[in-house]
């Protein structure tokens, strides 16, 4: 179909309202209308949706368009029928329509009245909708977030490998894939599985140079770092993203006690309040809306000024893609991630139940998200080289790390033994596998391939591994190595880096300058203050005396932490003593009064003027897992079978004991510790805690003899004691 640029730009204009044409859309809507196949890379906020829309107004015949989210669908339909005078100009046929709603869709598309028909893969499928499809004239299918075919895409959809056979039985016509985020590796597969080797290929830069980003260490305080970065955004628009739906409802409640405007949004949630909640946000009634990672595809909110990442997102696609909700307007847009590498490790124990290929496809996807938070390089920089583009400024300006200051180290020796180590494994193992061997950790992996025989086993034993993994990535970024994907990740050495091992040259990588402990991030959240010594003096005091009257320890009335808590945050009412860490509702009521009387009167005569912003209310923890511990001691299970059944090791299982009777709650385990403690161990270890100063863990094994004394066996008695005399 042949039409002149001044006829697109009036089309443009008419229906769109836009003078200009963004990017490479107008290249790329000329390609459909000349009946080429079509792929389209484009970040968020690019004009994807453009380049499918506009040719399907103005070419003979209905437009499918293959979409993975109901939201998406209602949402581009609605924006659809605002551009055109005809009400039926966009339709979906998906779940939420009753058979009378689809049998009228069908009808506006036989009238010819229907441009843009949005089906998800699912209804695609279905014998009705193909037989119905085959006798409506096709203008072209457009498969959005295509990514979605690919095993290697961050939200792969067994589903959409099916679309290539259904457009084979509907019949043939020009396809247009489009994502906004896919790997070299990602676009080669939708390419394969849509049947479109020869497509046009339209990229556009990866790069947002309005967005900022940052990760921050995601630490105990994560909620109250949290809040006090959306109390500096007041009155912008922001999302915060969570894995799991239980955090988005937690989440978005902590938030609305704290005086934020908040709502939660998940696919467990019913349609109504999930669509009330997402109307809200797009309407600037609430300010955040806490969500999993189905919120925002298609969202068309360009001036959302923060996104946030409670957790470390599965894949650097999937991060990618989310922050770029933020900025679309080409405005502020703040991307701040919280990370913890226990995340890691908890999304790596989700994919148990996989095939061995999902489960090599997901770890390799999560070390790359890992090596993006833990990196000292331009966030930047390792962003667009993840997608194969590379970006040649040395610095951007415009995150966390780039606004750090770093030293400049010579590695030129470690990255040689770490080539030829590569060159020695034959080039058949990933990162993680050389540096276990440089730093001479006998895993099983390590010694099942006898590599703690090869020469360089050890050889970087002094190095931090940190330091090992930023020196194989900066050499990724240089171009000495390079990663397999189809052998999830191995690591190859390229020509530069073959003539590296035979002739070194200088190597440099940064390494973080810690000034003081300073904070050296411009708009980073201030470190807390510390505890107010007089206080925190006064305090021990009074934990001396309660604890002489009850005779037990002090440190069984309160510990130390939470002390100086008390001593930083300056409670004074039973609420805000309740928000102190180790201090649950039973010690509160016990020992509660005596000391916030304490601490008023304290306040008062100093004039202090108390941290308000500081204290971040919580709301009461519905811990399915603390209450199914309970109830299972109360059942006198095993522990060992309680720690398996959670999924947890016998440490991480004493771990959350100890939370749950440090904070007053009372548990009986005499049972399991007179199966596995000794009758004399467990009234020696007794003894020593009733005549000790502390209850540390470390002191105990020190007196004690550490060689005669199982550290678990010493925490289960631990327990025990606080129990007994504590609660």
């Amino acid at each position: 179909m042949n039409i002149t640029h001044e006829e697109l730009v009036k089309a443009l204009q008419t229906y769109f309202g836009f003078d200009v044409f963004k990017g490479n859309q107008e290249a790329i809507i000329r390609n459909v209308m000349e009946g080429n196949d079509t792929f389209v890379l484009m970040p968020t906020g690019g004009g994807k949706s453009l380049c499918y829309q506009l040719p399907s107004l103005l070419m003979d015949g209905v437009a499918i368009v293959i979409s993975p989210l109901i939201a998406l669908m209602k949402n581009q339909v609605d924006a659809m029928r605002n551009y055109s005078e005809e009400e039926g100009v966009a339709h979906f046929i998906n779940s939420s329509l009753s058979r009378g709603d689809i049998n009228a869709v069908k009808e506006d598309v036989l009238a010819g009245k229907t441009k843009l028909l949005y089906l998800a893969p699912e209804s695609l499928q279905k014998t009705e909708n193909v037989d119905f499809l085959k006798g409506v004239k096709i203008s072209f299918y457009a498969v959005d977030e295509a990514h979605c075919i690919s095993e290697w895409g961050h939200d792969f959809r067994p589903e959409y490998s099916q679309i290539r056979s259904m457009v084979q039985r509907i019949g043939k016509a020009p396809i247009i894939a489009l994502t906004a985020t896919a790997t070299p590796k990602v676009q080669k597969d939708i390419q394969k599985n849509l049947g479109m080797p020869d497509a046009t290929v339209f990229k556009s830069s990866f790069n947002r140079p309005n967005l900022y980003y940052e990760v921050r260490p995601k630490t105990e305080n994560v909620d109250k770092d949290l809040v006090r970065f959306i109390r500096s955004m007041e009155g912008k628009s922001g999302i915060v993203y969570c894995l799991a739906r239980k955090e988005v409802e937690d989440l978005a409640q902590v938030l609305q006690v704290n005086g934020i405007s908040a709502r939660p949004y998940h696919a467990g949630m019913d349609a109504a309040t999930r669509s009330e909640n997402q109307d809200a946000f797009l309407m600037e009634e609430v300010q955040v809306i806490v969500a999993t990672i189905a919120f925002g595809m298609g969202i068309d909110k360009p001036d959302v000024r923060f996104v946030v990442h409670y957790d470390i997102p599965k894949s650097l696609e999937g991060y990618y893609q989310e922050t770029g909700r933020a900025g679309r307007d080409g405005g502020e847009g703040i991307c701040l991630c919280f990370y913890s590498p226990d995340d890691i490790e908890r999304l790596r124990r989700f994919q148990k139940d996989k095939t061995p290929k999902e489960i090599g496809i997901g770890n390799q996807l999560l070390f790359e998200t890992q090596s993006y938070a833990e990196s000292t390089i331009c966030r930047r920089k390792l962003l667009l080289h993840y997608f194969g583009e590379e970006y040649t400024e040395e610095k951007c300006g415009n995150c966390d790390n780039c606004r750090k200051t770093y030293k400049q180290i010579d590695a030129s020796e470690i990255l040689q033994l770490a080539l030829e180590t590569i060159q020695q494994v034959n080039e058949h193992h990933k990162a993680e596998h050389i540096v276990d061997i440089l730093h001479g950790n006998q895993t099983a992996e390590v010694m099942s391939y006898h590599h703690d025989e090869l020469e360089n086993f050890g050889a970087a034993s002094d190095e931090d591994e940190s330091t090992l993994h930023a020196i194989l990535r900066q050499a990724l970024l240089a171009g000495m190595i390079t990663k397999d994907v189809d052998s999830y990740g191995d690591l190859k050495l390229t020509k530069d880096g073959t003539k590296f091992i035979r002739k070194p040259g200088k190597f440099e990588v940064p390494i973080e300058i810690q000034e003081d402990d300073e904070m050296l991030v411009e708009g980073a959240a201030a470190t807390c203050s510390a505890a107010d010594e007089v206080l925190f003096s006064i305090l021990k005091d009074i934990r001396r005396k309660v604890a002489k009257k009850n005779d037990v320890p002090p440190f069984v009335i309160f510990q130390d932490p939470s002390l100086e808590a008390m001593a930083t945050t300056y409670p004074i009412t039973m609420d805000e003593l309740l928000l102190i860490p180790g201090v649950g509702i039973a010690k509160a009521k016990r020992y509660g009064d005596e000391f916030l009387r304490i601490i008023k009167e304290y306040v008062d005569e100093n004039e202090i003027i108390r941290p308000d912003d500081m204290r971040i209310r919580t709301v009461a923890k519905k811990s399915t897992r603390k209450k199914q511990i309970i109830q299972a001691i109360d059942r006198r299970v095993d522990l060992d079978d309680l720690a398996e059944s959670n999924g947890m090791s016998m440490e991480e299982m004493l771990d959350e004991l100890e939370a749950i009777v440090f904070s007053g709650t009372k548990i009986d385990i005499n049972y399991f510790i007179q199966e596995v403690v000794d009758p004399d161990e467990e009234e020696e270890i007794y003894e020593y805690f009733k005549e000790a100063d502390n209850d540390s863990i470390k002191a105990a094994m020190e007196e004690l003899g550490e060689d005669d004394y199982d550290e678990i066996h010493v925490r289960l008695v631990r327990i025990k004691f606080h129990c007994d005399l504590g609660n």
